[in-house]
């Protein structure tokens, strides 16, 4: 499938969800939204190949952990298995990002990840977020296949809109963002804008704690 998104950077989290109530965003399923923690790794060869090509291979670990199960108890966990490629000549097109993306559910990530390492392929890069999905209410036509994923990371909270490119303008500009808002890169990239501020070396992008303070 195609995937075209944006991200936005929020600089007041409130006032973010004031807005979506606006507009009557909603969990896809049944029942409130859910905040699902992400752990991501980003695997390629040493000389980083993938990277030259702009593709992007990931292993994603979804966890959830409903409320009352407490530290101890079981929480639902989905492993996903993700490759993404350019449309064309280019990663990007226009003020969106726009690339092709496979993705498979797997069972046994340790198991794929020998696979990956028997292929000379290496975990280079981890970082984690805490990710809340929205969609927007039937009624509004406009927004069908619209995707408000609310990120909150180690380097500040974004708002990635995913889906027809028409749909995440009107959605931006909905929520009170305009065209120059829009941001195309990823997380990396992002993480790696923020270490050069900061004047630190790039590493994992990790949570330190529950707090939500950074770890390298």
């Amino acid at each position: 499938m195609r995937e075209v998104e944006i991200k936005l950077r929020i600089p007041d989290r409130k006032k973010l969800d004031r807005a979506l109530r606006k507009l009557k965003a909603r969990s896809p399923q049944a029942g409130p939204p859910v905040r699902v923690h992400e752990l991501n790794v980003i695997f390629d060869t040493p000389d980083g190949g993938l990277a030259k090509h702009g593709q992007l291979l990931r292993i994603r670990t979804e966890t959830l952990r409903r409320k009352g199960s407490g530290k101890s108890g079981k929480a639902a966990r989905r492993v996903v298995l993700t490759f993404k490629a350019p449309v064309g000549t280019a990663p990007s097109s226009g003020r969106h990002k726009e690339r092709e993306e496979t993705e498979l559910a797997i069972a046994d990530p340790e198991a794929l990840t020998k696979i990956f390492q028997g292929l000379g392929l290496a975990g280079w890069f981890r970082y984690e977020k805490h990710r809340t999905t929205y969609v927007l209410p039937a009624s509004e036509r406009w927004a069908a296949g619209l995707l408000l994923e609310v990120d909150e990371t180690p380097i500040g909270t974004f708002l990635e809109l995913e889906g027809p490119p028409a749909a995440i303008d009107q959605a931006a500009q909905a929520l009170g963002f305009s065209y120059r808002d829009y941001v195309v890169k990823n997380y990396l990239e992002l993480y790696a804008e923020d270490c050069r501020r900061r004047g630190e070396q790039p590493r994992d992008m990790l949570f330190a704690n529950a707090a939500g303070q950074r770890k390298n």
